[in-house]
């Protein structure tokens, strides 16, 4: 008799393959040897980081020229110089080339943990405003709850690196048991609302929103551990046909976040799930709402099909979601509610942050993160990779 995890994974995998002949061509635009801060000497490739492999390349923004920035999470080593960093695209070969932004002191781990970024899954680059809108988790690898204060959202200017404005969490989040994981911006009204998937309190997640107001420095946790946020009963994750984790069950709730491009709408995912929401943020605004009353306007968007991790919109408004159990992309329509596998390739290996270049592409970062926090990636093997897909119907450019 096969076993229900069996079924599941061959489902997905007809799914797949019924949809393959619609989907659209991906383009491995970037792929990195690992990851260096290191300046290149004599022009040839810096020598990536010693410890890369527990550097996996995660989170991913660009400005408004192009200029990309990614986060490397300090989530299975605390050595990385930094957290947070500028990606030079232009470079094809060799270690992903780093630059710690805004510093590597303002990244440095044993700096002040109310100012210095310690460990950023999360984050958003503000086009309107010149800002970059950094989510801090707080805790680091090896410790078992983030230092008081360390839990935050630094804002920091683009072009000088200086914090703007640093707005505390530890009254929203739990030092122990919360996990900041994403975070999306309404860049004109200067709010910010956090997915927090509760993942180091599993299997009972504390799962929540948190909504920030920029003019206030405030933060309020809504939804605590709402079912609409939470790990879905009986779903497991599964990536290239297999479990994740297995035994040790990866349970992680509300995960992607995104907001419409009138911000009036806030959509997220859950990772052990397989379904989509959304949310006016007209409620999340209003300071009365009662959980009750924002809990009753969630929609269900339906089935995204497999397991998914991030989420962006586009600027006609169509929702695009990795699907790490699919390799691929999803894409959700608004207009006419539908839902669809638009792009898959083997060759994604757990399609994690997506973002939206200023040239209208979709790109999005694979690393095998799944793989790398299972220790199961050895070092000089990994792999980080930025895929490409062009969301207009148009043929790919030449880059």
């Amino acid at each position: 008799m096969s076993s229900p995890l069996i079924v599941l994974a061959a489902a997905f995998a007809l799914s797949t393959a019924a949809s393959s002949a619609d989907t659209a061509p991906l383009e491995r635009w970037r792929s990195y040897a690992g990851v260096s801060w290191e300046a290149p000497k004599d022009g040839a490739d810096p020598a990536p980081f010693e410890s890369s492999v527990n550097a996996p390349i995660a989170g991913l923004h660009f400005d408004a020229q192009g200029a990309a920035y990614v986060s490397t999470p300090r989530l299975v080593s605390a050595d990385a110089p930094a957290t947070l960093s500028k990606l030079d695209t232009r470079v094809q070969t060799g270690p992903a080339r780093l630059t710690a932004f805004p510093s590597k002191e303002g990244n440095a781990v044993k700096g002040a943990p109310d100012q210095s970024l310690r460990n950023v899954l999360g984050f958003h680059v503000d086009r309107k405003n010149g800002w970059l809108w950094a989510l801090d988790l707080g805790f680091v690898a090896g410790e078992s709850e983030a230092p008081p204060g360390a839990q935050k959202v630094l804002v920091l200017d683009l072009k000088s690196g200086r914090t703007v404005k640093r707005i505390g969490l530890d009254g929203a989040a739990d030092r122990k048991g919360s996990f900041l994981n994403d975070i999306a911006v309404d860049e004109q009204r200067r709010v910010a609302y956090i997915s927090d998937s509760g993942m180091r309190s599993a299997p009972n997640n504390m799962v929540g929103l948190i909504v920030v107001d920029f003019a206030s420095g405030k933060a309020r946790r809504v939804l605590d551990r709402n079912p609409n946020l939470q790990v879905e009963p009986g779903v497991k994750v599964v990536a290239h046909g297999a479990e994740v984790w297995p035994g040790n069950p990866l349970l992680l709730g509300i995960n992607g976040i995104a907001l419409s491009p009138d911000a009036r709408t806030l959509y997220w995912t859950v990772t052990t799930g397989t379904r989509a929401r959304a949310l006016p943020t007209a409620i999340l605004r209003k300071a009365g709402a009662s959980d009750d009353q924002i809990a009753a306007a969630i929609r269900d968007l339906g089935s995204v099909g497999g397991n998914t991790d991030g989420i962006a919109t586009d600027s006609a408004g169509g929702l695009y979601i990795t699907d790490v159990t699919r390799n691929g992309i999803v894409k959700y329509d608004p207009r006419t509610k539908s839902m669809s596998l638009i792009a898959s390739d083997e060759g994604v290996r757990w399609p994690d942050t997506a973002a939206i270049h200023p040239d209208g592409d979709l790109v999005f970062t694979s690393s095998a993160l799944n793989d790398h926090f299972a220790g199961a990636v050895k070092s000089g093997e990994e792999r980080y990779e930025l895929w490409r897909l062009r969301i207009d119907g148009k043929m790919a450019r030449p880059r």
